[in-house]
């Protein structure tokens, strides 16, 4: 009997030796974590949308705390998470620039051609496959909704065939920008009122066939344009938005209306409309 009841003993004692060892160990050799990582994660939006550079939230608190990002990283938490990422962190917070998605394409269906009609998957991607979409313009917008899906805010709608962004409500995560297969969104200063509405790079003759407010590069724009915020890239007008000054005197020269004028409380109207009807 007893030979038989000495080795369960003895491996009873064994187990609990053992365990007292990795209990003292654990203890000894236990890597806190910085409970500052805890607390700006509480105080992280939380959408994961990769905008800071990190695959998450997580990700992203455990390189402030460890000293390697910023505070200002986060654009959905603005200025108002970054003073307070700072506080914790105890550094001061400078200023942050403010951005905002634009779609550089006014394309819709009243004024770019169409060359058939599409009855696929409602997906720009899918879409595209097709000889660059329904769009007689290979460049422009496909209006599928690509964007507004990918946005968590409520901040893209789809009107007359295209993508607009409600700037408003806009927290420039670049998910939209990440999905549009023709790279049409561009995250753009939210104070620079003014974008090209274009990104066709065919020459101008070309450009008048398919649609009536495509950019024909004529370069009335970068004439007029008395801070130099304004060149060619091939046939194509671009807006340093470092360097325009919102005069809007492009806009008065710009005769096939390209360039567009972007403003808040316009996009939040025409949002509304759109719901609407």
């Amino acid at each position: 009997m007893i030979s038989i009841m000495l080795p369960s003993v003895v491996l009873g004692a064994l187990g609990v030796v053992f365990g007292l060892g990795l209990a003292f160990a654990s203890k000894v050799f236990e890597i806190k974590e910085d409970e500052r990582i805890a607390q700006i994660r509480e105080i992280l939006p939380g959408v994961n949308c990769a905008a800071c550079g990190y695959s998450g939230c997580d990700g992203y608190a455990a390189a402030i705390a460890r000293g390697e990002a910023a505070p200002t990283q986060c654009p959905v938490g603005g200025k108002e998470l970054a003073v307070q990422i700072g506080g914790i962190m105890g550094v001061e917070v400078g200023d942050m620039e403010r951005k905002v998605a634009r779609v550089e394409c006014g394309g819709n269906e009243k004024v770019c051609k169409k060359i058939y009609r599409y009855d696929g998957i409602m997906d720009c991607a899918a879409a595209e496959q097709l000889h660059g979409g329904h769009f007689a313009c290979s460049y422009g917008c496909l209006g599928y909704g690509n964007c507004v899906r990918a946005c968590g805010f409520g901040a893209i709608f789809i009107e007359d065939g295209i993508a607009r962004v409600i700037s408003s409500k806009c927290t420039a995560c670049g998910k939209c920008a990440k999905v549009c297969p023709k790279k049409l969104i561009e995250l753009i200063p939210v104070e620079s009122l003014y974008t090209v509405r274009c990104d066709n790079k065919d020459k101008g003759s070309d450009v008048r066939k398919v649609c009536s407010v495509g950019c024909i590069g004529c370069g009335r724009c970068v004439k007029v344009c008395a801070y130099g915020a304004i060149e060619l890239d091939g046939h194509i007008a671009h807006i340093d938005p470092c360097k325009c000054a919102n005069c809007g005197e492009c806009v008065k020269v710009c005769t096939p209306n390209s360039i567009g004028y972007f403003d808040c409380a316009i996009a939040k109207a025409g949002a509304q409309m759109a719901l609407k009807g």
